[in-house]
């Protein structure tokens, strides 16, 4: 099965879940309304808002009991939301009933029945969301139970390593899922203990060998799979914080020991001086515009690229180097590439989507050392060709997506230290290549797509032959 039942009843369960609070409510709203002559015919209405929420009331509590066996959950607070969820259906049951006979004081029992129904969506939201849910949003900042700001660390040499560094990234990213009111999994990670126990997969962490951890496996995994941790929808982890987790695990994942008493390897040691500074690490920042000065491209050769269709702007107002564009160009020459080296000092972002090209343009391209963004989408480019690319140090941005690359191809691009993106959607990389390619590229964030970009009235499109 390509879902699991728990899976499939999680999915739909909160649907079930706003169904009857919304029709019910509704329906109680129609009921007074219907109490005063000029909307008295209303009253047939509120008949059948009190149905259908009778019934949707019932599958929701249904849906919530089977979703309960999952043991992911608070078990006090679960079992008050299931017994006000059974009482809610069963007061929408009473109420259609009296309504239908038309007892005298059946807005009593409409009375009781708003009460149910806000109280155990409340105890919903709790279990779903964190006890703090109503609160936390006008909360002041770091504030919240589930949320904690990461201070900057007087001396970070002197820090306890769990205490100090990974519990508020655990805390910040983890707890909402896997804390003291929620347990997805049976995992628990607020806890020393806890971290050691696992979950219901076993082991979360293997200490001294990061790779093999279920913990940053789950991280590593494409944000489309729904094994991912966290969840796409929640806020992810950034590359320092994994940087740390995987610097922690693999020197024995210790809770007691100070940063000074593990190994620190050169990749480490600026993400640590960030802790220490309270500023952002920056060699993860993706400027992607070199911060030396260039001096002006040659005009005319911009002006011969222009004339062939291809679009040549500076990337940035009152800088001279530049961005090449061959999206209105069907098949890049090697006269192209000659122009394109004579303006290789200023060009820093190259783009060719949807092109064929001739012998020799990656070789070209690998020529253009000073590229930090390369765009290659839907183009003739192979596992040899990016062979040509492994020149380029500067790069920190490659869009492969909707070609024949695969893993090996890739691979040749592993020592390029400064590369941050790889978008590898639609390509000879398949799911089951993923976890390969992270370990030949643990520092990059790879995309693999997944995901509806909706089409604005804005937008231009492009179409060209043989593309439909």
């Amino acid at each position: 099965m390509l879902i699991s039942i728990s899976d499939f009843i999680g999915r739909f369960h909160p649907v079930l879940v706003h169904l009857p609070i919304g029709i019910l409510l509704f329906a109680v709203l129609l009921y007074f309304l219907s109490r005063r002559e000029k909307y008295k015919a209303v009253m047939l209405a509120t008949g059948i808002a009190l149905f259908w929420g009778m019934w949707s009331a019932i599958a929701s509590a249904i849906s919530g009991f089977l979703l309960s066996k999952t043991a992911e959950y608070e078990q006090p607070l679960l079992s008050r939301h299931q017994w006000l969820g059974i009482a809610t259906a069963a007061a929408a049951i009473l109420a259609w009933y009296l309504h239908r006979k038309q007892v005298k004081y059946v807005q009593w029992i409409l009375l009781v029945l708003a009460v149910l129904i806000i109280v155990t969506g409340h105890l919903g939201g709790s279990l779903t969301h964190g006890s703090d849910y109503l609160t936390k949003s006008f909360a002041a900042s770091g504030s919240s139970a589930t949320e904690v700001t990461q201070k900057p660390i007087p001396d970070v040499q002197q820090a306890i390593v769990y205490s100090d560094i990974i519990q508020p990234i655990l805390q910040n990213k983890c707890y909402s899922c896997h804390g003291a009111t929620k347990q997805k999994g049976k995992l628990r990670l607020d806890s020393p203990d806890f971290i050691i126990q696992g979950g219901k997969t076993g082991k979360t962490i293997m200490a001294g060998n990061a790779d093999e951890s279920e913990l940053l496996k789950r991280i590593a995994l494409s944000h489309e799979n729904k094994k991912h941790m966290p969840p796409k929808e929640k806020p992810q982890l950034t590359k320092d914080e994994v940087a740390l987790l995987h610097w922690w695990i693999s020197n024995g994942a210790d809770f007691k020991k100070r940063t000074a008493e593990l190994s620190q390897p050169e990749k480490i040691k600026p993400v640590l001086a960030a802790l220490q500074s309270g500023k952002k690490n920056e060699q993860n920042e993706e400027t992607y515009i070199p911060e030396a000065p260039v001096e002006k491209a040659d005009e005319v050769v911009i002006t011969k690229l222009k004339e062939r269709g291809v679009s040549v702007v500076p990337v940035a107002q009152g800088s001279h180097y530049l961005s090449a564009s061959f999206v209105a160009v069907d098949t890049v020459t090697q006269a192209d590439m000659e122009l394109l080296n004579k303006i290789g000092k200023q060009l820093v972002w190259l783009k060719m989507p949807y092109i064929n090209s001739a012998v020799g343009v990656f070789a070209g391209i690998g020529k253009l050392t000073a590229l930090t963004r390369l765009s290659l989408e839907h183009s003739s480019v192979t596992d040899a060709d990016l062979l040509q690319l492994k020149t380029l140090a500067n790069l920190q941005y490659l869009n492969v997506a909707g070609t024949g690359v695969t893993v090996k191809g890739l691979s040749q691009l592993s020592g390029l230290t400064r590369m941050k993106q790889v978008y590898v959607y639609q390509t000879g990389i398949s799911s089951n290549d993923f976890s390969a390619l992270k370990k030949l590229m643990p520092s990059v964030q790879i995309d693999t797509g997944g995901y509806r970009v909706p089409v604005l009235a804005s937008d231009t499109t492009l179409v060209k032959p043989g593309n439909q």
